[in-house]
């Protein structure tokens, strides 16, 4: 799987890419056909303090999986994220064996 980071507004961070590099890699090795995965860090300004968006989208046979999250902290934000894609992955998955 190869895996795309990139941070829109803001500065580079490569601990978050290790961090979430670490997080997919552990999802590619439960589900060996993920091709891609695209992920985009930004930086908002909220009133509530949860600017700080993960949005992740994985390429795979069939449509593409994508999942946003908008958290105070950019850890918090990768890891809903990728819970989310997790559970919409076990759905493919089921559906694939369905078949």
């Amino acid at each position: 799987m190869t895996i795309n980071v990139q941070y829109v507004k803001m500065l580079t961070s490569d601990s978050m890419t290790e961090i979430v590099s670490k997080k997919l890699n552990k999802l590619g090795d439960k589900h060996e056909w993920i091709i891609n995965a695209n992920v985009f860090f930004k930086l908002e300004k909220d009133p509530a303090g949860k600017g700080n968006i993960c949005e992740i989208e994985l390429s795979l046979p069939g449509p593409k999986i994508f999942a946003s999250s908008k958290e105070k902290n950019f850890e918090l934000a990768a890891k809903n994220t990728i819970s989310d894609l997790s559970k919409q992955l076990q759905k493919r998955k089921a559906t694939f064996n369905q078949r």
